[in-house]
């Protein structure tokens, strides 16, 4: 699987490298929720993309920004002051008694005021901050490229896909956690992503990703890897635009990397799936698809790029 990736944030790049239109109009409608209280996780390097805006679409989206931030701030200030006052309280207290009720305020309260001093930072902050502000994990957002009437089209993508026609639920496993649908396996394409896979192509396209395995104490620790070349990964994904068939919830794009069995080296790490990181001269035929020839696709998989996965504990 593919845990946690470094995304392209901004559409720019998507716009000069493949000369891609960009879906504004998604792009307003899901900062719009945001704003709304719907909450999409939207990493910071895709809100820094409209840092300067020239269309009016544009500028509504940097509005919705500004205000979502402003507050972010405001709530997070009123949060550090009452978990600051919880800290002290429990301080005095403890200057006459040790209790662990008390020692629990001190140690919650004091890691709760340096989260939101974070967030606060974060939220003010113009400049993009490498390998942090263009990470995803599953339910983040994130551009795709896709092919739509024959032209290139970045649109913004929930990582992790929930089928069109599949009932909602399908995004949480029976005890609640994520399901896994953000990855989709090679071999279960024909099956239960055989309504995307010939049909609904993207790409993502990263520059390194992370992935949990078991260190050498037994505990999960998590691991970056990154290819040794130095070149963007693209991504080989699916997609889907969800409709709700009762109307209460709200459309949603969202999207899967693909896997494959996993190269020498991640296998050596520890891990039993790597993503499927497509050439370069293929990215036409992937993104253009024939569901009447799968097997060509397949052969994308097979001649996809090596180029040698270093990887090295994340920070």
């Amino acid at each position: 699987m593919c845990y946690s990736a470094q995304v392209w944030g901004d559409y720019h790049t998507y716009v000069r490298k493949f000369g891609a239109q960009i879906d504004i109009n998604e792009f307003v409608r899901l900062y719009g929720q945001r704003r709304e209280g719907l909450n999409p996780k939207i990493p910071k390097g895709m809100d820094l993309a409209f840092a300067h805006p020239k269309t009016p679409e544009e500028k509504q989206i940097q509005a919705l920004i500004k205000a979502y931030n402003t507050e972010l701030i405001a709530d997070s200030e009123q949060e550090m002051f009452e978990q600051a006052k919880r800290v002290a309280d429990a301080e005095r207290k403890l200057a006459v008694k040790e209790t662990k009720a008390a020692l629990n305020d001190v140690r919650v309260g004091g890691n709760k005021v340096k989260q939101m001093k974070r967030w606060i930072a974060d939220a003010k902050r113009t400049e993009l901050e490498p390998g942090k502000d263009n990470r995803i994990w599953p339910d983040w957002y994130a551009p795709v490229l896709i092919q739509e009437g024959g032209k290139m089209v970045v649109r913004p993508m929930r990582y992790h896909c929930r089928p069109a026609g599949m009932d909602a639920s399908v995004d949480r496993t029976k005890d609640g956690r994520v399901s896994g649908t953000y990855n989709a396996r090679r071999d279960n394409l024909t099956r239960f992503w055989r309504h995307q896979f010939g049909f609904t192509h993207g790409l993502m396209l990263a520059e390194q990703f992370y992935e949990m395995v078991e260190g050498p104490d037994g505990k999960a620790q998590e691991i970056q890897f990154n290819p040794r070349t130095g070149e963007t990964m693209l991504i080989a994904c699916l997609w889907s635009h969800w409709t709700d068939p009762a109307g209460v919830e709200p459309d949603l794009y969202s999207f899967a990397a693909i896997t494959d069995e996993p190269e020498p080296e991640v296998a050596a790490a520890g891990h039993d799936r790597t993503i499927i990181n497509i050439k370069p001269e293929h990215v036409e035929a992937w993104l253009n698809p024939d569901p009447q020839d799968l097997d060509a696709l397949l052969a994308i998989f097979d001649d996809k790029r090596h180029p040698y996965y270093e990887h090295r504990k994340a920070a």
